[in-house]
């Protein structure tokens, strides 16, 4: 049992950091895709101008590969582990546009990205997530997904109004509450899938959830990187999403933390200093995928 229990752990660890590097190659990929030609004056043209490139095609195919991974990572593992293990997918895209694209990354950048995986490290080791076997019943979702989905409809309401750096950054964090909440609709589709077939997850409310939350976290996410820069967005999204993920784990799936006065204030401190180099990563790494110089 306790190597079964060690196997279903590293493999959802596996996937985890899986999905955050496709996750990476996707945002690059489709970044520089997009970018290679400026001169598009309408919509339909620019979208012609993509199919034709070969890395934004790429970026999809490894969209579509983070989802699978996403789903065998929540199948295996808590979502209260597997959500802040997302966060590495700023690491990798920074050492993908070191490696690949061949950008010059400022000392700061790295130091920040250093900050990010000791902090993420030390609240995953001294919380020890831990997820429970049994999926929760129906009526057991009512009260996360209105609140969840409450939250975000305050943070869209309030982001209809004001600069587009605050709007930016209340639909980001609206992102970040959607894609929390569509974490739980991955493990719970999974789950029925496994248990029902992928023809009997048809019968099943979780696959709809799943497809519904998709769309609205898409169009939030898409209000954000249009009214703001990446560096303004970023920041809300990847912080956000771990913290809900969490809270929705325990309070759904009676995930488990490592409890104790000393565990849960290490815990927290690994998770403060991972959000500080989280900010600070995405306001010092470049604002573009050109190879340009930058003075370290």
């Amino acid at each position: 049992m306790h190597g079964a229990l060690s196997l279903s752990h590293a493999l959802a660890i596996l996937f985890a950091l899986l999905t955050a590097f496709t996750n990476a190659v996707a945002l690059t990929t489709q970044h520089i895709a997009s970018t290679r030609k400026l001169d598009h004056t309408s919509n339909w043209r620019l979208i012609l101008f993509l199919f034709r490139q070969p890395l934004w095609l790429v970026g999809w195919f490894a969209l579509f590969g983070s989802l699978i991974f996403q789903a065998l990572a929540l199948h295996f593992g808590p979502i209260s582990e597997i959500q802040p293990l997302l966060v590495s997918e700023l690491i990798i895209a920074l050492l993908l546009r070191r490696l690949w694209i061949g950008q010059q990354i400022r000392r700061l950048a790295w130091y920040s990205a250093i900050v990010t995986v000791l902090g993420l490290v030390m609240f995953l080791v001294a919380s020890s997530p831990r997820g429970h076997a049994s999926v929760p019943a129906t009526s057991t979702w009512i009260g996360p997904v209105l609140v969840s989905l409450g939250a975000v409809a305050v943070l869209v309401l309030v982001a209809q109004r004001g600069s587009p750096v605050r709007r930016a950054g209340f639909f980001a964090a609206a992102t970040g509450v959607t894609w929390a909440l569509e974490a739980t609709f991955i493990k719970a589709t999974t789950d029925t899938i496994a248990a029902h077939g992928y023809v009997g997850a048809l019968s099943h409310w979780p696959l709809f959830a799943f497809v519904i939350g998709g769309i609205v976290g898409l169009f939030c996410e898409q209000a954000a990187l249009h009214l703001g820069p990446l560096k303004v967005s970023q920041p809300y999204i990847v912080i956000v999403d771990p913290v809900v993920s969490v809270l929705l784990g325990v309070w759904l799936y009676s995930e488990r933390l490592q409890g104790g006065f000393s565990h849960l204030f290490l815990a927290s401190v690994g998770f403060v200093a991972m959000c500080v180099g989280v900010v600070v990563l995405t306001q010092s790494a470049p604002s573009t995928m050109k190879a340009e110089v930058h003075r370290l």
